[in-house]
């Protein structure tokens, strides 16, 4: 039999090993678990102009999403004021070296006059450009979050995409498994014809504004009331940035 010291030692050995191993596994697989956050990230907000991209964004392999980033995609940021940040800027409130690649989860957790707002401004092939707002609120287990695409307008809808952290399956996940759900946004209006600030609710009982409403999901209360809540408040927080961008809707 071996004695305790032998047993420890080879405990403490064996520990130092693992511990070595696990160091070099982390370190090696740092860069690919990057470029993999980097990748879903994009995955999302291009969810949220799959229409207009005319692809199946789940079926793009990373170089492909990468390729529509860098020939399609503009990243921007802009502060509670409206006004768009720079690179540097970015860097030193978020510690991001891109837009993309800021921890939204830390930043939704800062005072609004701290906090740094991601835009996406996205290119069709028909050379329309559409404005990718984020959002990000909370659900029955935990947060949610949507990409919510606007028409040149900056008032119309053209476009959603979201996203839950643990909501229960067919019920309040269905906000990004249910296309025949999170499409009613489509079209929906940010503003009322007075041009007043009125986003679009989550309602039990059927739509009574066609422009502002769409149909609650069956089961699932808590959750879309994170849905309304969040939409509500978070897209105001790009109302500076869409009062000095929106061009005159024509008079009909």
């Amino acid at each position: 039999m071996h004695s305790t010291s032998y047993i420890i030692r080879f405990t403490l050995i064996m520990t130092v090993i693992v511990a070595a191993v696990l160091s070099l596994m982390v370190s090696g697989l740092k860069d690919i678990h990057t470029e993999n956050e980097s990748v879903y990230n994009k995955k999302g907000i291009l969810s949220a102009v799959a229409t207009q991209l005319g692809k199946e964004v789940n079926t793009l392999s990373n170089s492909e999403v990468q390729k529509i980033f860098e020939s399609q995609i503009v990243q921007k940021a802009i502060n509670s004021k409206g006004e768009e940040l720079t690179p540097e800027q970015v860097k030193s409130m978020t510690g991001a070296s891109s837009v993309v690649d800021i921890d939204l989860g830390k930043e939704n957790k800062k005072p609004a006059d701290q906090r740094v707002f991601p835009l996406f401004i996205f290119k069709s092939a028909d050379n329309k450009t559409y404005n990718i707002l984020y959002t990000r609120g909370k659900g029955l287990w935990d947060e949610i979050w949507g990409y919510i695409t606007l028409d040149s307008d900056l008032n119309t809808i053209a476009g959603q995409a979201f996203d839950h952290k643990g909501e229960t399956p067919g019920l309040g996940a269905e906000i990004k498994d249910n296309k025949s759900w999170y499409t009613q946004f489509t079209g929906k209006k940010l503003y009322n014809e007075a041009g007043e600030y009125k986003s679009v609710a989550v309602v039990k009982g059927g739509v009574k504004n066609k422009n502002h409403e769409v149909d609650a999901i069956s089961g699932a209360t808590i959750t879309g009331n994170g849905v309304d809540d969040m939409l509500d408040k978070g897209l105001a927080y790009y109302e500076p940035y869409i009062k000095k961008n929106k061009k005159a809707e024509p008079q009909k």
